[in-house]
């Protein structure tokens, strides 16, 4: 969980340094994460956009923080609120799995996600089924 911390927090700080509000780009992390995108892949998610709120789950406890999520272009971006002009943090998803937790998880909670990559773990709660499919 604390790596998981460290990412956002490190995407965060990248951020700060580059404008527009894109520090990820598609390119740094696929070579990063040594993966690859198709053109067709990649001409359906630059055409395509979510937005919304999600619960966070906070590390080691019970707690949920709600933010204003936009995902595009293969990234999750977090606000505090859609009125926000730049995000508190993003989140690149190449390479990351999608489940929903299991039950040794001890989430208790309906409309719950996981995604996860390496040892990098978060957990997401949408507020109804229909946000969950999504």
């Amino acid at each position: 969980d604390q790596e998981s911390e460290d990412d956002l927090s490190a995407s965060r700080t990248s951020l700060e340094r580059q404008s527009p509000h894109r520090g990820n780009t598609t390119v740094h992390v696929c070579w990063h994460r040594n993966t690859s995108v198709s053109m067709v892949d990649f001409s359906i998610a630059v055409e395509n956009q979510l937005s919304g709120n999600l619960l966070r789950k906070f590390k080691n406890s019970n707690g949920w923080q709600k933010l204003w999520v936009v995902f595009t272009n293969f990234c999750m971006f977090f606000y505090k609120s859609h009125q926000d002009n730049h995000p508190l943090a993003s989140l690149p998803l190449l390479g990351y799995s999608l489940t929903i937790p299991s039950e040794s998880e001890n989430i208790h909670k309906d409309y719950v996600f996981k995604l996860h990559f390496k040892s990098h773990v978060y957990y997401f709660r949408a507020e109804s089924e229909y946000t969950l499919e999504r």
